[in-house]
Parts: structure tokens; C-alpha cells; sequence
């Protein structure tokens, strides 16, 4: 899938612990009603049968409204799926080695936390970064914070897009203003909101606020 850097502006991570009775699909639907432009389906719990019934049904809503959707690490439920991509960490299969298995033609996101790792995954054929912590998180239990110079350094190394990630919400998203990436990647911000298809919008309008003006 062919995308531009604009469609990393608001990237929405699911996480199924954060339901309040709800449906993951039914969080998703209102993540892209309240104007999400990506979408990764994160899950570590779910048995293949299950992880892949929902990756099927996911991929069919952002498709709806024509949102890039990637697997978070799974590539074989990337593939099976029918995703637009799939994204990896430093701890899962080497960028390279899954860029063999989609193909040119998916979307490949690597996480960094280093400007050699940013370009180790640029090498490989990366087509957008995720770097972060940039804030305290409890989304993720071993996630390392970064520097802001450490996420300029990066932004300013590679030439594919870079989003942030790690703690990101309505109060804090300002502060990476000028720092290069072309977007934000939320869980808490948008999944923990009793309203997320208000908070979504929100948050989106302040980051086209710190980001594109």
C-alpha cells in the first residue's frame, strides 16, 4: 500500500486491556470517526484463531475509511490478514528479514530509540520509524525514555518519516513541536478515554497545532 507521511499523523495502537465493555472494533470505529489516520492492531494474549478473526475484521473497518492498518510483530498474521503492513521492535525479527517475507509493496515500521538503529532499520527498508519513550509510559512496562535531542538527532539522520511515541496526550503533545517527526503514536491518549471519539479529535487537532503550523 502506497502512503503518505501525512497518514502517520494520528497513529492509534490498540490495547484489548483497555475495553470498558466495549469491543476492540467498537474502540477502533470510534478512534477513525474521531479522525485516526493509522492504525496498529497490538495484541499479545490472543490465540492465532483469534488474533486473526480480529486482524480480518479490523482491517475491513480501516479499509472503510481508508486508514493504513498494520500488525504489530506478527507477520504471519500480516500476511494472512491481508494488513497493509505490519510494524516491529527491536526485540522482534530483524527489519530486514521481514521485508523479505511482505514484500516491497507492504507498509515496514521499525522502532529505534537510536540514530544507529534508525538507520540500521532505514537500511533494511523501513518505511517509517516509531521512536520513543518521549514521555514517561505505563503502556509499556520495558520501555526506555529518550532525550528530545536523541528524537531530533534521529529525525534529522533518516529521510523516512518519524513518529513518537511514549506517554504522548493533549497536555504534552505541544512540547515536540520542531522536533521533525510527522506524527504521534497514542494507546492511553485515545483507548483509556471514557469518550475516545472525542479525546481522538482533540488530540488530533492539537498535534496538526504542534506539528504542521
Amino acid at each position: 500500500m502506497n502512503f503518505d507521511k501525512k497518514d502517520l499523523l494520528l497513529y492509534a495502537v490498540t490495547d484489548r486491556n483497555r475495553s470498558d465493555g466495549r469491543t476492540l472494533y467498537e474502540q477502533v470505529k470510534e478512534a477513525l470517526l474521531g479522525g485516526a489516520t493509522f492504525v496498529q492492531l497490538r495484541e499479545k494474549e490472543l490465540d492465532f484463531g483469534g488474533f486473526l478473526k480480529e486482524a480480518l475484521e479490523i482491517k475491513e473497518l480501516c479499509r472503510n475509511f481508508r486508514v493504513p492498518f498494520v500488525i504489530d510483530d506478527n507477520v504471519e498474521i500480516a500476511l494472512k490478514s491481508g494488513a497493509d503492513g505490519v510494524h516491529v521492535g527491536q526485540r522482534d525479527m530483524a527489519a530486514g528479514d521481514v521485508r523479505a517475507l511482505i514484500g516491497k509493496d507492504k507498509i515496514l515500521g521499525v522502532s529505534a530509540q537510536t540514530v544507529e538503529q534508525a538507520l540500521l532499520a532505514e537500511r533494511a527498508g523501513a518505511d517509517y520509524l516509531g521512536v520513543g519513550a518521549v514521555f514517561s509510559t505505563g503502556s509499556k512496562a520495558d520501555a526506555r525514555q529518550i532525550s528530545r535531542d536523541t528524537l531530533k538527532k534521529i529525525c534529522e539522520a533518516v529521510k523516512i518519516p518519524v513518529v513518537a511515541i511514549g506517554g504522548i496526550n493533549s497536555r504534552n503533545v505541544a512540547e515536540l513541536k520542531g522536533s521533525g517527526v510527522c506524527g504521534v503514536a497514542v494507546i492511553s491518549a485515545v483507548f483509556l478515554a471514557k469518550d475516545i471519539r472525542g479525546a481522538t479529535a482533540e488530540l488530533k487537532k492539537l498535534t496538526e497545532q504542534a506539528l504542521l503550523k
